[in-house]
């Protein structure tokens, strides 16, 4: 079973020689070790390889859009062995990032998982800790840790870890925290002591999929990601196809629709992290971030996720808000940015421009 932030510190665990230590043993100390750091869940599963079939067949269907690291180290990302040598256990980490902070009117509306800092330069740090702490534990272990930046796939080791269950939106659903929940991996060569898969508790709910705004869930953890307003609004720089243009225009990085619907996350939990708190530049109005030139931007999204498309992304993206801002202001906004020198921001502010009514 998965081991959870206990109400006070963890207790001391006997003093033994750590050369001595058995799997059991090992596996607590690395448990309250990750608890001591500040993640939520820890879990282990035995590695092994995991069944290609599904991965494969989503890959063939083109779901995977442009993403075309999710077509690369496939053998890795599905066999641990491929990553560590003689791969015996993964490890898998569990950060809650839940915060119920109200978006400002006429601002970016953002996922929260990106209001705050990017996770991936604390979590990183924290994980890095824990390998370290398992070296210390087991010399000579080999160890690959992970923050969503290597072939793993994360959420089918935390369901095989005991954290939680794959819903039907492709996301790992926790009891305690829901799906609101940043994952890390350490795989190591290190037999430890394994728990239970977690059982999936989706049921006969489909409250995810209709809660899709562009119809890019498909059940059973798939996610079409041709269709999915947060690829288009994170992963890409180009102009948004203009059947998913009135969606960004809502949701303009990111999307919690399907996450807000489950009813797994009705008694969401909040974190008290200063690092999830929103950044300065999610309070900014749309209006205000597009009259900024590119070098005053640039600061503003040191450290954040929102960097993730590029300056000219994340305009494109402060462009399609000001169609839910809708104001005077937003017009204007749209027809000061008809001479951009950005051909993608150009041709949103047109298109988001004729949808306001033009300047007034």
């Amino acid at each position: 079973m998965e081991a959870r932030s206990p109400a006070g510190p963890p207790a001391p665990l006997l003093s033994r020689p750590e050369s001595l230590l058995t799997a059991r043993e090992l596996t607590e100390r690395l448990k309250a070790e990750a608890l001591r750091l500040g993640f939520d869940l820890v879990g282990v599963a035995q590695a092994r390889p995991l069944d290609q079939a599904f991965y494969r067949e989503w890959l063939a269907a083109g779901h995977a859009a442009e993403l075309g690291y999710m077509r690369e180290r496939i053998d890795e990302r599905l066999d641990p062995a491929q990553v560590v040598p003689n791969a015996r256990s993964v490890v898998v980490v569990a950060m809650n990032y839940y915060r119920g902070d109200a978006q400002i009117e006429g601002a970016l509306r953002i996922a929260r998982y990106a209001r705050g800092r990017d996770y991936h330069l604390f979590m990183r740090r924290k994980v890095r800790k824990l390998r370290n702490r398992m070296l210390a534990l087991a010399p000579g272990a080999r160890v690959h840790p992970s923050i969503d930046t290597s072939p793993v796939a994360e959420k089918v080791w935390a369901e095989l870890a005991g954290l939680g269950g794959v819903g039907h939106n492709g996301l790992l659903i926790t009891q305690r925290f829901g799906s609101w929940v940043l994952l890390g991996t350490l795989i190591t060569d290190v037999e430890l002591a394994y728990d239970a898969p977690h059982p999936h508790r989706c049921g006969a709910c489909r409250a995810c999929l209709p809660a899709c705004p562009t119809g890019a869930l498909l059940g059973e953890g798939r996610l079409d990601a041709r269709r999915c307003v947060a690829n288009w609004t994170i992963e890409t720089r180009a102009e948004l196809p203009e059947p998913l243009r009135a969606a960004a225009s809502e949701l303009h990085f990111g999307c919690d629709r399907c996450q807000e619907a489950c009813p797994w996350n009705r008694a969401a939990v909040e974190t008290a992290r200063a690092d999830f708190s929103p950044l300065p530049v999610v309070k900014l109005r749309c209006s205000e971030l597009l009259k900024m030139s590119a070098d005053e931007l640039a600061p503003l999204l040191v450290g954040s996720p929102l960097k993730r498309p590029g300056i000219s992304g994340f305009r494109r993206n402060a462009v399609l808000g000001l169609a839910a801002q809708g104001d005077a202001e937003a017009r204007e906004t749209c027809a000061a940015l008809a001479g951009d020198g950005d051909a993608v921001v150009r041709e949103t502010a047109k298109w988001v421009g004729e949808r306001l009514g033009g300047v007034r």
